[in-house]
């Protein structure tokens, strides 16, 4: 695992206590729920909504799709500037279905085009503090 790594995972792929510091979290696409490998820093936070935002949307667009999903696992992970600049985020997905390859392929290669958080991410949010 990289400085900031983060791993997300449901279903078949859930992750072994041995990867680190697990969270669990419920799921309302899962009926085991999700955990979460991570450490609390904001970096590993940031890189962890992109791996929950792809796993959460591997399940939905599956099922919108019909695609039969028994797991699914997303690494995430980024470095930053000597400024705390985020260099860039980079993830991958594995998915566990009795579906072809290809079919599993397609599925997220949607799942990179609708993903939210990263969508919102490659176009630079702005945060700002409310006062």
């Amino acid at each position: 695992m990289g400085e900031f790594e983060v791993a997300c995972a449901a279903g078949s792929l859930r992750l072994d206590p041995a990867e680190g510091d697990i969270v669990h979290l419920d799921h309302r696409w899962t009926a085991g729920g999700v955990d979460l490998a991570i450490t609390f820093t904001g970096a590993h936070l940031l890189h962890a909504s992109v791996a929950a935002c792809v796993l959460n949307d591997v399940y939905r667009e599956a099922s919108r799709l019909g695609v039969p999903v028994e797991g699914v696992r997303v690494c995430a992970d980024g470095g930053f500037s000597e400024s705390w600049s985020s260099t860039g985020i980079e993830y991958t997905v594995e998915v566990d279905s009795p579906e072809e390859e290809a079919t599993v392929e397609e599925l997220i290669a949607i799942v990179a085009r609708v993903a939210e958080i990263p969508r919102a991410l490659r176009h630079s949010a702005v945060v700002t503090r409310k006062s």
